[in-house]
């Protein structure tokens, strides 16, 4: 069944018709901070306005995908008019108001302009650096008082790496979910971890077997052709497809909701085994896919890992301890861990680049035309579904930008741009840290690449490829294989040092010169001519 969008029907659009009003307070809501369990809603306050703005500001600042532009705004739409349901008074800015400014201070502003009474500005903190300075210069500005709030979302503070670990050179991520295990409780007993071990992760690295076939992954339906529509009308440049009649993605809390329980109950007895599977047929295998909920904050990071450990012990027969653990890591461990590193590291993490590369991203990066099926895959799922994997977005599309030498601010772009769960302070460490090292290992420990034998493991991509993966030289052979010697001996010494890095490095300086010498030529080959691979 469609169901309808919604509208804002009972929200402010007017902004004119607020002057008579007495409202003594706006306070803004970023389009990823839709918690309806915010303290700001606990009571209802006629003076306080609660203002949510579609700007060019945020559709521009780089190419988005269609389905991410329509995520966010029907969930802000869902959210703006589900807080003037219940009494709270909300302005709405639509993307093609006149009286929208397109940047939230320009439109801040104006409000300010019209509301003879106003005495504060209140602000709950961005989750991005580039918004967080924004608003501070905005507040600093000010004749005004401008009140700043905490988002009640995340488990961690902001300073929890330095507050934790002092000025400790790198952090390991393992040492922090540890530490995260202790302050929670999760998964604990009397101070030991269940199960008598803290990580699962050697159990959960299974590729599906043949005739296997994953549960039906939980879709919505809604018509969102008007919210299409009014992009076309305001030429917004997108990427991706999308169907305008059945908008798949949820767009509230309570779908949001839904679509973790199914998670919980149909796909998180297989979730870790599987997680790092891919498979042409199948594009959301075992995964929840709630992450745009979560970065949207109509979900909470405290909550689904509440409900998954409630489900599970009751269901422990049909959900053994490595799923759950696999779960409950990549909430409380990988998401908060990341976020700490962005706000430790910014703004200079930004512009980190190790290996020193600048090569362009390859065009089938926006098309998904190539031959080399993994790639082929994962771009134009990416590109239909605005959604890939980790294993995916890591070990194909990032390994293959990685070992091509592609400028990590290029790779930042697009990935910030193309999935719909991407806002920078979770896109850009996993991506100039985890998947292109170019922040030379504050993150992780060492450059996560593979030749091709990896993505057949745990893939049957391979199986179609107009390549041959056990191939290294020569007419269709796989790129990644030659490229990945060449990557190793370019980088040699950066990589070197890395104990990680010991056995290939070892193995490269054991190859005879000839070899060498194909696998450099081959990998040049591939690089100069990697548009038409």
């Amino acid at each position: 069944m469609i169901t309808p969008l919604g509208d804002i029907s009972r929200c402010h659009t007017d902004i004119e018709t607020l002057a008579t009003r007495p409202i003594s307070e706006v306070a803004l809501i970023l389009g990823d901070q839709l918690n309806a369990s915010h303290s700001w809603f606990k009571t209802v306050n006629a003076k306080r306005l609660f203002v949510l703005m579609e700007i060019r500001q945020e559709t521009d600042y780089v190419t988005h995908h269609i389905q991410k532009v329509i995520g966010f705004f029907a969930a802000m739409r869902q959210f703006a008019q589900a807080l003037a349901s219940a009494g709270h008074q909300v302005f709405y800015f639509t993307l093609d108001a006149e009286s929208n400014q397109q940047d939230i201070t320009g439109n801040l502003t104006a409000l300010s302009t019209v509301l003879p009474q106003l005495e504060r500005f209140s602000i709950q903190q961005p989750d991005e650096y580039r918004l967080d300075k924004y608003l501070q210069d905005f507040s600093a500005a000010q004749s005004i008082p401008v009140d700043w709030f905490d988002t009640e979302h995340f488990l961690c503070q902001r300073s929890v790496l330095d507050d934790w670990f002092g000025q400790q050179k790198q952090v390991v991520m393992e040492n922090f979910y540890r530490r995260m295990r202790k302050s929670t409780g999760y998964l604990m007993s009397d101070g030991k971890p269940l199960g008598g071990k803290w990580n699962y992760d050697k159990d959960n690295r299974n590729k599906l077997s043949k005739g296997q076939t994953p549960p039906a992954p939980l879709c919505f339906s809604h018509d969102v052709s008007q919210l299409v529509a009014m992009l076309e009308r305001q030429r917004v440049k997108t990427i991706g497809t999308i169907d305008a009649n059945n908008f798949l993605w949820p767009i509230n809390r309570a779908e949001s909701r839904q679509l973790l329980d199914y998670f919980i109950r149909y796909l998180l007895p297989n979730f870790g085994r599987f997680q790092d599977a891919m498979h042409t047929d199948f594009w959301a295998l075992y995964h929840a896919r709630i992450s745009f909920a979560l970065n949207t904050k109509m979900l909470s990071p405290r909550e689904v890992v509440e409900r998954a450990l409630s489900y599970w012990q009751v269901h422990q027969q049909d959900i053994d301890l490595a799923q759950i653990e696999g779960f409950i890591r990549q909430i409380i461990g990988w998401r908060e861990f990341i976020r700490a590193i962005y706000w430790q590291q910014m703004p200079a993490y930004a512009e980190l680049n190790f290996f020193n590369h600048n090569n362009a991203l390859p065009e089938f990066f926006w098309t998904g035309a190539t031959r080399m099926a993994c790639l082929s895959h994962t771009v134009k799922q990416s590109l239909d579904f605005a959604y890939a994997h980790h294993i995916q977005r890591l070990m194909v599309t990032g390994n293959f930008a990685l070992l091509l030498g592609v400028n990590p601010t290029a790779v930042d772009n697009w990935y910030l741009g193309i999935y719909n769960d991407a806002i920078e302070w979770v896109e850009l460490p996993n991506t100039r840290g985890m998947s292109q090292f170019a922040d030379g290992g504050i993150l992780a420990t060492k450059p996560y690449i593979s030749s091709g034998s990896y993505i057949n493991k745990m893939s049957n991509y391979c199986q179609s490829c107009a390549y041959q993966v056990n191939k290294k030289v020569g007419e269709h052979a796989c790129p990644f294989n030659s490229l990945y010697w060449s990557f190793i001996e370019q980088h040699f010494d950066k990589l070197k040092t890395n104990p990680r890095m010991a056995l290939m490095i070892k193995q490269w300086e054991q190859r005879c010169e000839s070899e060498k010498k194909s696998l450099r030529t081959q990998a040049q080959f591939y690089i100069d001519n990697v548009n038409t691979l």
